[in-house]
Formats: C-alpha cells, structure tokens, sequence
C-alpha cells in the first residue's frame, strides 16, 4: 500500500434524480493525474481513507465517494431512491462534475457488482478496470452466503446469525431480515442490524478479525450497512438474475483492460463467480490468492491489487 494522503478536495454532489440524496466525495493524489474512481463495497459500505493507498499518488487522480445512504453521505442508511441504476447514474454526474472525459474503474465485492454494472451502461467512459472478490448478485451466490454455504464453516457464527429469526422464517432469511431491519421499533431493527453485519464480519477473513467483528456491534456502522445491504439483496440487486455474465452484456466491456484479484477462501463472494466471469470473459487476468478469504486488507490481496493499479498506470490508457 501506499503512504496516507489527505484530500486536496472535497465536499457534496446532488444525487443523479433525486434531492433528497447529497453524496459525499473527495479528491487526492496528482492534480494533474490519471483519474480513478474508487466503488466501495456493501452496498452501504462506505469509503475509509486507507482506499486513497491503492494508488500511487505520483500517477493517479484518486476519486473516492460514498454511495447513497453510505458513509458521510445523507440521508444515512436511506433506502428511497436507492438502486444499482440510480448510483451508475452518480457516477456519471461524478464524472462530469470533475470533467474527465474517462477514468480507471476500481471495485471490491459489492464495488465489482456496481463497477461492471457501469462499465456496461457506459463503456466509452471506462479507461480500466481492477476488481476483487467478485459479486453478481445471482440468486446462488446470496443464497451461498445468506442461507447454505458459508454456513457449513462457521457453523457457531451461523448460529448467532440464525437467533434473531424465529424458525418458522428461517428458510429465507434475506427476507426474515427484511421485515426486520425495517420495523417501526428501533430496537428490533439495531439489533437485526448489528447480527446481520456480525455475520459479515465474522466470516469476511482467512482468520476471524475480532476488530472486524467488534465494528459490528457499532450502532451507526451496523445500521447503515445491514439496512443497505439487505435491501439490495432482496431485490436481487435490480437486475436479471445473471445479467453482468451475460454474453451480450459482456461484449460491451470486452475490450476493456481488466484485472481481477480473488481470495481462493472467500466465503462471501466464492471464487465460482470469479470463474464464471473469467469463462464468459477470458480476456481478463484473473488472480486467485491461495491463502487469502474476501477482505481487501488480506495481505496477498492488498498486495495484488496494488500491482494492479501500478499496471494499468503504466499502460498509458
């Protein structure tokens, strides 16, 4: 990773189409650099100054902002307006805000599900794009991780996760969740949202991180992301079940340079999706990290990812 920086600029932009939206960004590194736009994950995620050290600020313009209902933006954790297409569309005012006729694309988890989701609506805006953990948000890789999979190996966090919901629901607990983290009683929802965002953390590393799993039981932290998150999720992140791996869908980007970084031990985006675009796409470079789980901060992936913007900053794109 790179030394800290701090941001030379930063402030709001209004939301795409809607007012009630006002989204945090910030902008670091070589005034005169190569732009990059940072996709958090989650959804709900938020940024952390630690995402400006992904990139060398010799070369890069590094643009980080937080999705609606993420991070500083506000409303916190609101759900109104709140779609994958509504933030490709932030992205785009992003983008013509700071005047750049195109920029490199970096996305994590949730930020490889919005990354692509981009980069296929507006492929002409797209210089590169770096990505980990992959996400698509098909029926099987939520029901993997939310209902049966990650759930065979870390059977005591499983359990905790389950204890909220009543037995009777447990055969959907995206959607037991759901009426959960939105009742009227704010103590129901605190605590659906501090053992949905436990999960997470307890399952998101090679090693269990206790301070990962600590962030959890943080009101605002666990409320933003789980509400968020969950709402996307039952959705089925707006879109056709499969549609980024779709052939058509595909062809759109494939001539974009593109790496891609994956944990062979994550549990929460498993590597099989990883495979799967890596079949549909076989142009991309894909690298599975022997002894790393989902987390950007594992050291293999850090390390990879690195080396992958410091790529695609010496290819001139």
């Amino acid at each position: 990773m790179y030394p800290p920086i701090k941001p030379y600029e930063s402030g709001f932009f209004q939301s795409a189409n809607s007012e009630k939206h006002q989204l945090y960004y910030e902008v670091s590194g070589n005034k005169e650099g190569d732009p990059v736009v940072f996709l958090h994950g989650g959804p709900g995620g938020g940024t952390d100054p630690e995402d400006r050290q992904f990139f060398n600020p010799e070369k890069y313009k590094i643009v980080l902002f937080d999705q609606r209902g993420a991070g500083k933006s506000i409303p916190s954790a609101e759900l109104e307006n709140n779609t994958t297409w509504d933030l490709v569309k932030d992205i785009e005012v992003l983008r013509q805000k700071l005047d750049f006729t195109k920029w490199h694309v970096f996305g994590g988890s949730w930020g490889s599900t919005l990354s692509l989701a981009y980069a296929q609506t507006h492929p002409d805006r797209v210089k590169s794009l770096v990505l980990r953990g992959i996400l698509t948000l098909r029926r099987s890789e939520l029901r993997f991780f939310y209902q049966d999979g990650t759930s065979h190996l870390f059977p005591e966090q499983w359990e905790e996760y389950l204890a909220p919901i009543p037995e009777a629901e447990q055969h959907d607990m995206v959607k037991a969740y759901h009426s959960r983290l939105n009742s009227p009683d704010e103590n129901i929802r605190l605590a659906a949202a501090k053992a949905w965002a436990k999960w997470e953390m307890a399952t998101s590393r090679l090693i269990v991180s206790a301070d990962a799993v600590a962030q959890a039981e943080k009101d605002d932290f666990a409320n933003t992301s789980a509400r968020i998150e969950n709402h996307y999720f039952v959705n089925e992140g707006f879109m056709r079940d499969g549609q980024l791996l779709e052939k058509q869908e595909i062809d759109k980007i494939r001539h974009i340079p593109t790496i891609v970084v994956q944990g062979r031990y994550d549990v929460i985006c498993t590597a099989t999706t990883a495979w799967a675009l890596k079949r549909t796409w076989p142009e991309i470079t894909l690298h599975i990290i022997p002894d790393a789980g989902h987390s950007s901060r594992e050291p293999g992936i850090e390390r990879k990812l690195v080396e992958a913007t410091d790529i695609m900053a010496s290819k001139g794109l």
